[in-house]
């Protein structure tokens, strides 16, 4: 019987510390920034086959714009969170161009989006999404779209990658508030 108790004992102990070092450890965050570049790498070879330049070793013909990487943040955010969401027009209605001005960029703008139903989402999956879509295909192939904003997303069983181009934008970059949605 005492052995019984001791047992028992010893094992809520270690059940317990256990569980202490589980609620403790630091929660993983994910850093995204090589699947984000990688897109952005992904595009530029795209535009390179569609005839963008014919010398594979020049400076990117596509460069990251900050104000259109804020504004693929913001929807990246949004169809995170609002499951309803499968596309480019967000949950208060807003489109890829509304979100582009609100960030501060001038130039037309476009926008792909790839959703996976899973804990994550890679470069080949993205690519093969946006690659066979002739829409999403023409924007990224597109000579003028020099800038790009790619952010990407995860949770438990979804992840999304949004990816803003433009062109002829002029502004300078403009202060612009966090913007949640959900």
């Amino acid at each position: 019987m005492r052995r019984t108790t001791r047992r028992a004992a010893i094992t809520l102990a270690v059940t317990a510390l256990g569980a202490g070092a589980v609620l403790a450890a630091p929660t993983a965050a994910a850093d995204n920034k090589r699947l984000n570049e990688s897109i952005v790498a992904n595009v530029h070879t795209v535009m390179m086959r569609a005839g963008c330049a014919d010398d594979y070793d020049i400076e990117p013909m596509v460069r990251v714009n900050p104000k259109l990487r804020l504004a693929a943040q913001w929807h990246a955010n949004d169809v995170l969170h609002n499951r309803a969401l499968d596309g480019d027009i967000g949950s208060d209605g807003s489109t890829v161009a509304d979100r582009a001005r609100a960030a501060g960029y001038e130039g037309e703008v476009a926008e792909t989006v790839a959703i996976n139903p899973a804990l994550s989402i890679n470069a080949v999956e993205v690519m093969n999404q946006w690659w066979y879509r002739p829409d999403y295909h023409a924007t990224m192939a597109h000579c003028g779209n020099m800038h790009i904003g790619v952010w990407s997303e995860n949770s438990l069983d979804r992840s999304v990658l949004v990816a803003v181009y433009g062109r002829g934008d002029g502004a300078e970059p403009a202060a612009v508030p966090p913007r949640q949605f959900g």
